[in-house]
């Protein structure tokens, strides 16, 4: 793989950060471009360029003519699926124009490819078999999923008119270290954190739907391959899905956490059941992924607990 000058929005955050890392890593030039509205400038790599900007900001443009990025990799969004129902209108500034915003640019300045995620575990709806293909339906019940589905349709229309290439990674639920234990988006690092500190957790619903929950290592290695092959929607997901409850049990016999969790009523918006059928990705790029779901679990307590210790971790922008 040739070094090249990759453009990672929300490369503070949870995902884009260890995007980041792996990057560098092999060779590649980095700049970040995040807001730090969720992002942790104690998860920025020193090494990469970095401009505390965002995809709705004017100066992004002088940010593409001046670093001239080859790849540009999306990973700023508005990700709470509860705060989309509670205020369209902006996760619909973020996440369509924003990402429109992005996309112009990126054709603008010559870029060959974008990759942007989106989610598999929303733009499906209530899957009418599992797991989901990427011939499934896209049917969104929410604002967020809605805005994932029209960001995908850009990126196709892009291509179809100016042949700006694209590859759209269509996650399940995305966990590990340094991912954000304060909001919604992360049941792993929230039950995680609460456990931890001797707090009981909140289940909503039942605890009976189900999740395709992925480390986010495998969701890296997806991310660093479509830069070379791939193009179109594929889906980033284990093809198993993992009730809530059995996450809770499964932490609290690595954490050897004594109580049970508290239950409250279901949030509005989310789908009952999901797991993604991968294999075309794996066809395309060879990809697969490698961490179990306790192996998985393990390594986030673990970041955590070290986490707890370290005072620049407990600090940040919010």
């Amino acid at each position: 793989m040739r070094p090249r000058t990759v453009l990672v929005t929300g490369g503070a955050g949870f995902i884009g950060s260890h995007l980041v890392d792996r990057l560098l890593s092999l060779g590649h030039r980095v700049v970040v471009v995040d807001d730090l509205s969720t992002g942790r400038l104690h998860n920025l790599n020193k090494n990469a360029t970095f401009y505390h900007s965002g995809v709705t900001y004017p100066g992004l443009k002088e940010i593409f003519e001046r670093e001239q990025p080859d790849i540009v990799n999306h990973h700023a969004a508005q990700i709470s699926v509860t705060q989309s129902v509670k205020d369209p209108i902006k996760d619909a500034e973020v996440n369509i124009q924003g990402t429109l915003r992005l996309i112009e640019l990126a054709r603008q300045n010559g870029v060959e490819k974008v990759i942007f995620p989106s989610s598999g575990g929303t733009v499906y709806g209530e899957p009418q078999y599992i797991p989901c293909d990427e011939k499934h339906p896209i049917n969104p019940i929410s604002p967020y999923a809605l805005s994932k589905r029209v960001a995908e349709e850009y990126l196709q229309l892009y291509y179809h008119i100016y042949r700006l290439d694209y590859v759209t990674l269509r996650y399940g639920n995305v966990y590990g270290p340094r991912q954000d234990p304060h909001g919604e988006a992360g049941v792993i690092a929230i039950f995680t954190k609460a456990m931890l500190e001797g707090q009981r957790p909140v289940i909503y619903g039942t605890g009976e739907q189900e999740r395709d929950f992925i480390y986010v290592d495998d969701v890296i290695d997806a991310n660093i391959l479509a830069m070379e092959e791939g193009h179109g929607e594929y889906n980033v997901g284990t093809s198993q899905g993992t009730s809530v409850n059995r996450v809770f049990e499964t932490l609290k016999g690595i954490i050897k956490y004594k109580w049970g969790p508290v239950y409250g009523p279901a949030r509005l918006g989310e789908i009952f059941k999901i797991c993604l059928d991968s294999s075309s990705l794996g066809k395309q790029v060879e990809w697969t992924p490698h961490i179990s779901l306790e192996e998985g679990l393990t390594r986030t307590v673990e970041y955590f607990r070290k986490a707890a210790q370290t005072p620049s971790h407990n600090e940040g922008v919010r």
